[in-house]
């Protein structure tokens, strides 16, 4: 009985995620499930991702957490549209959560929107929101072995950023050692080590993100 009910909490989901991407395609906004840690830096990826793209595109954001808007704040300082969804304690955002944020963006204002899950490497690696892809910010001071302590949600990552490179002089972290764990669960996934603070390895990002946007519209 408890495997039917979560089947059919996920077959309701999906139904819904596949009205939130349609939403996007007819108006050819890319979807971008940001998944990470707490303080992993997905925030502060999204700032400067909008920073570094101002002048050619137009970012908007869907902002989850289980509770206040301080992330939303602070993206609203910089100018971006934003929505602001607390699960109140749930630990994933979901397609109706989604679907109902929508609403206060214009579509003819966007090239990309970015959703902001909730900081936790488990529990959102199991609904689809309706996306296209799926970016996984991963941090230096988390530790290199994170992919092998949370192998299902670095197996369902478009691409990986390794965020807080400055600080790899600092912590005993072995890029080598991540680099074959991700490989060995997701070969072709593509691995952005960067710094937000410095622009180390900012152009390799921008370029991939770039190049999903354009795909997306065909």
């Amino acid at each position: 009985m408890k495997i039917e009910i979560e089947e059919n909490i996920l077959e309701a989901n999906d139904t819904l995620a596949r009205q939130v991407r349609s939403t996007l395609d007819a108006r050819q906004i890319l979807g971008v499930n940001l998944l990470g840690s707490p303080g992993a830096g997905k925030t502060t990826l999204i700032e400067s991702t909008a920073d570094a793209l101002q002048d050619r595109y137009a970012l908007g954001v869907i902002e989850g957490d289980i509770a206040s808007s301080i992330d939303m704040e602070r993206l609203q300082k910089r100018g971006l549209p934003v929505v602001q969804v607390n699960t109140g304690g749930l630990c994933h955002l979901d397609a109706n959560m989604i679907l109902q944020a929508l609403r206060p963006f214009d579509p003819d204002r966007l090239d990309a929107l970015v959703i902001e899950n909730i900081g936790n490497l488990v529990c959102p690696a199991d609904f689809d929101i309706g996306h296209h892809v799926t970016v996984l910010v991963s941090s230096v001071p988390e530790g290199d072995d994170k992919p092998h302590k949370y192998p299902i949600i670095f197996r369902s990552a478009d691409a990986v950023v390794l965020a807080k490179g400055d600080l790899l002089p600092y912590i005993d972290f072995d890029l080598a050692r991540y680099r074959d764990a991700l490989a060995a669960l997701n070969p072709d996934v593509p691995l952005f080590p960067l710094s937000c603070r410095t622009g180390e390895g900012m152009s390799e990002w921008l370029a991939w993100f770039e190049e999903q946007i354009a795909a997306d519209r065909g």
